[in-house]
């Protein structure tokens, strides 16, 4: 029986990967291989198919989703992105690669708005390099940052990869959202130091640092506040027990339309872009989450995953070699996937195998994103890598990955630490909660 499980496995696994290197996107890929499991092997009626794929879409946590990506839409394309910069500007421009340093803490805030990493590349490659590049910034530096910053979207809450997460395995959006705060702000502060120790080394990286006065600072800050205002007032909510994340994002999509309105900022042309957006990012990752569900159901009726559980389980290697075993996995797949294909590609066995050694899946959760998103950073295929290029056509794709790979550093000791302390991303959730 065993050897049985094995093949079958062997199989789908091989036609899994022969239909993505042929080109096919993952979803369907994912798809045809579900549906000729759930066919051929497992032997199930056909009409089990909408049943499962139905059932893992059924949840009123989803629509969180595309309100939270509409929110994102609508203030993102208003102009609030530039006003953000310039405010974070004044306040750090008396750092070391003070313009750098304003990337970082701009993706931090912006994550806040949208949890996109295609989203804050972009909007940080229009906006971001032409000012650096004037001010004489080495562009590997420039682009580095820029690129590397947006690591930042899906961690900071409220993270569109962990709603996602949330919903398919069944946790609270409440707890993954607060567990992705503190270690959102540690990352910030590593990458920021990253920075200024770039240019301590290497003056030439940037140029002096500058000051503006409180005068400017102020101003500047008043400017972005009522932006700010909705982002605190969503978040605020959420980890106030007030509002769930649903009604939440909604309220955070009203408030959004309200300000640009009152902003005057609010065109026909934002509404239907944020929209178009909205339908597409939703409709791609929803269609995904089904056809992950559909093979991890074949995999499981299969007596697949039980096997695999129990082999991971047995290695020689203890709880946290697995974890670091997985870490490296993911490193490697980043190399040639994005972080919501690997979600989908591999939580159907890794997850099991999380429970089964006791894991926080909160707390494996946040790991899994600092792991899946070093992936947009990390040649060949690092997706941030290829939209920056993108957005700033006349540098090589050499200089930005030359750029980026000194920001692994911290991302790595950002995981190094929460292995060592889990309340990094377990405290504010039990916080919360009274515990």
């Amino acid at each position: 029986m065993m050897g049985s499980e094995v093949g079958i496995a062997i199989a789908l696994i091989a036609l899994l990967f022969m239909l993505l290197i042929i080109g096919l996107e993952i979803g369907w890929s994912v798809g045809i291989t579900a549906v000729i499991g759930l066919v051929w092997y497992v032997d199930q009626p056909l009409g089990q198919l909408a049943e499962t794929a139905f059932g893992s879409l059924n949840s009123f946590t989803l629509t969180a989703l595309p309100l939270f990506i509409f929110m994102g839409g609508i203030l993102g394309n208003t102009g609030v992105n530039e006003k953000l910069f310039s405010a974070i500007e004044k306040w750090v421009a008396n750092l070391p690669g003070g313009l750098a340093c304003s990337v970082i803490c701009g993706n931090a805030v912006f994550g806040a708005m949208c949890g996109s990493t295609i989203a804050a590349t972009a909007t940080f490659g229009k906006i971001a390099f032409p000012v650096m590049e004037k001010k004489n910034y080495s562009p590997k530096l420039a682009l580095g940052a820029i690129a590397s910053g947006t690591v930042l979207a899906p961690l900071i809450p409220p993270s569109i990869l962990l709603i996602l997460y949330g919903a398919w395995q069944g946790l609270s959006i409440v707890d993954l959202l607060a567990a992705g705060l503190i270690p959102g702000l540690t990352l910030t502060i590593l990458f920021i130091l990253t920075i200024i120790i770039q240019v301590k080394l290497k003056p030439e990286l940037a140029p002096p640092a500058m000051s503006f006065t409180m005068r400017e600072k102020l101003l500047a800050l008043i400017d972005v506040l009522p932006f700010m205002g909705v982002i605190l007032g969503v978040l605020g909510a959420i980890f106030g027990g007030i509002m769930t994340p649903t009604e939440a994002a909604g309220l955070g999509a009203f408030l959004s339309i309200l300000l640009t309105l009152a902003y005057r900022r609010l065109t026909f042309e934002i509404v239907k872009r944020s929209l178009l957006d909205t339908v597409k990012i939703t409709s791609f990752s929803l269609f995904i989450m089904a056809m992950a569900t559909l093979i991890s159901h074949v995999f499981n009726s299969a007596g697949i995953i039980p096997l695999i559980k129990e082999f991971i389980i047995g290695l020689p290697i203890g709880k946290y070699g697995i974890l670091m075993l997985f870490f490296v996995m993911y490193l490697l797949m980043g190399m040639f996937f994005d972080s919501w294909s690997m979600l989908f590609l591999t939580f159907p066995f890794v997850m099991p195998v999380i429970v089964g050694l006791d894991i926080n899946p909160v707390w494996w959760g946040i790991i899994y994103v600092m792991a899946g998103e070093q992936s947009t950073i990390t040649p060949p295929f690092g997706l941030s890598l290829f939209v920056l290029k993108g957005v700033v056509p006349k540098h090589s794709i050499g200089t930005i990955v030359r750029g980026s790979l000194p920001f692994l550093i911290p991302i790595y000791i950002n995981v190094l630490l929460l292995f060592l302390f889990p309340q990094l991303a377990l405290w504010l959730p039990s916080v919360l909660k009274g515990g």
